[in-house]
């Protein structure tokens, strides 16, 4: 398995600062479960993902990412079936915050689909000017893991734990693994919702926003795109925007980091 950063990464983790209050040491007694995107930031989502100003950009990434046989790619890509969303591991969980769901809405992915079959995720949240394309990434992780999700626990959630690269499924009080680095982090089997999060508590509790690693700048992967008051998905920013908009002149930036290996 190959890991993924995107080009907008940086631009998603760099929005706007969660304001933590004091952390709690016990795991919420009751987890529910996490805001969804609704219909229509789905069909807001599937519009811009499906513009001819982005699939332009499609054929160009597909061309640039094929290589010496991007000959093949010859043809416009396509986009398949409703995007889905993409969940990562939430920092009002990892901080005990009374009621927090395990996880947030960070995006929206489209399935994109070259001429010669290769796959890749449009990413698309909602800016200052709607919902709009912040970044392409190659493959199929979004919807690849959604779908075992799915199988291995209907109705569950579906969700990332970017800084393991880990992917999960949570439901009833449990969290499945989905991938090889989220069984290294809970076992084959999964574990229980509460051991998850004394887990994640521990290995991110001093990282969150507001700690001295956060002041120092090197919290990263605990930035926020603060959630809306009636539970709809949060806002990239004017920073996504500029990314958006930047997406129509330059090819979209890609980079491969390979499994660590030990």
């Amino acid at each position: 398995m190959t890991k993924r950063t995107a080009a907008a990464a940086a631009v998603l983790a760099a929005t706007a600062l969660l304001g933590l209050a004091e952390q709690a040491s016990a795991a919420p007694a009751a987890v529910p479960q996490p805001p969804t995107a609704g219909a229509e930031d789905r069909a807001a989502a599937a519009r811009a993902a499906g513009t001819p100003d982005t699939l332009a950009v499609l054929a160009r990434f597909f061309a640039r990412e094929g290589g010496p046989g991007a000959a093949a790619a010859a043809g416009p890509p396509r986009i398949e079936g409703e995007p889905v969303e993409v969940r990562h591991l939430s920092p009002d969980f990892v901080a005990g915050r009374p009621g927090a769901p395990v996880s947030r809405l960070e995006f929206l992915a489209g399935r994109a689909v070259a001429a010669d079959g290769r796959q890749a995720a449009v990413w698309t949240a909602r800016t200052a000017g709607g919902w709009e394309v912040v970044n392409i990434a190659d493959g199929d992780d979004e919807f690849r893991y959604a779908r075992l999700g799915a199988e291995r626990m209907p109705g569950g959630t579906v969700f990332r734990e970017p800084q393991i690269d880990a992917w999960y499924v949570a439901g009833g009080g449990r969290v499945l693994p989905l991938d090889e680095d989220a069984v290294r982090a809970v076992g084959e089997r999964g574990t229980a919702l509460a051991s998850y999060r004394a887990r994640v508590a521990a290995a991110y509790g001093d990282k969150l926003p507001g700690s001295a690693y956060a002041r120092e700048g090197r919290a990263g992967g605990y930035a926020e795109a603060a959630a809306r008051s009636d539970g709809s998905p949060p806002a990239a920013g004017a920073a996504g925007a500029a990314l958006a908009a930047a997406l129509g002149v330059l090819a979209v930036r890609r980079r491969r980091l390979r499994r660590r290996t030990g």
